[in-house]
C-alpha cells in the first residue's frame, strides 16, 4: 500500500525519473541520427543490396538461358553427328559398291585380255605347227627322193621328184 500511495502523490514520469527537456532533446537527436543514417548510410546500402539482388536474378536468368542454349546446342550437335554418320555410312556403301564395280570391270578386262592373249598364242602355235609340219613334209619328201635315188641307183628327173613328193604328202596327210 505504501507503494500505491507513493504512486498517487507523484506522477509516473517522476517515478521513473523522466526529464522532459532531456527526453525531447534525445528524441530530436535520435531523429536527426536516424535521418542522416537513412539518407547517407541505409539508403546507399539498401540500393547496393537491391542492385546486387537484381544482378543475382539476372545471373540466374542468364544461367537458365545458357542451360537452354547448351541443351539446344547439344541437340543440334547430336543431330549433325547423326547426319554425318548417315552420310559417312552412305559414302562407305557407295565406295564399296564402286569398288566392287571397279573390281568386276577389272576382272572382266583381265579375263578378256587373257582370252585375247590365249587366242593369239593358239594362232601362233597353229602357225608354228603348220610351218614345222610343212618343213617336215619338205624334208621328208627330200629324204624320200634321196633314199629312192640311192636305192634305185639312178638319178631322178625333176618330174620323178615332183611325183614322189606329191605321193609322200598324200600318204602323210
Amino acid at each position: 500500500m505504501t507503494y500505491l500511495l507513493l504512486a498517487e502523490s507523484e506522477s509516473i514520469p517522476q517515478i521513473f525519473g523522466l526529464n522532459w527537456p532531456a527526453f525531447i532533446a534525445q528524441v530530436l537527436a535520435f531523429s536527426i541520427v536516424l535521418y542522416v543514417l537513412k539518407t547517407y548510410a541505409f539508403g546507399p546500402i539498401i540500393n547496393v543490396l537491391e542492385e546486387r539482388r537484381k544482378r543475382i536474378a539476372e545471373g540466374q536468368a542468364n544461367a537458365e538461358k545458357i542451360k537452354q542454349q547448351l541443351a539446344e546446342s547439344e541437340a543440334k550437335y547430336r543431330e549433325l553427328l547423326d547426319k554425318a554418320n548417315v552420310q559417312s555410312q552412305k559414302l562407305i556403301d557407295e565406295a564399296r559398291q564402286s569398288g566392287e564395280a571397279v573390281k568386276q570391270r577389272a576382272v572382266a578386262d583381265a579375263t578378256a585380255e587373257a582370252e585375247r592373249v590365249s587366242a593369239r598364242a593358239r594362232e601362233q602355235t597353229q602357225l608354228e605347227h603348220d610351218r614345222v609340219l610343212s618343213e617336215v613334209k619338205r624334208e621328208l619328201g627330200r629324204l624320200v627322193i634321196d633314199t629312192t635315188a640311192k636305192v634305185t641307183g639312178k638319178v631322178l628327173t625333176a618330174e620323178d621328184q615332183q611325183r614322189l613328193g606329191e605321193e609322200t604328202v598324200r600318204q602323210l596327210a
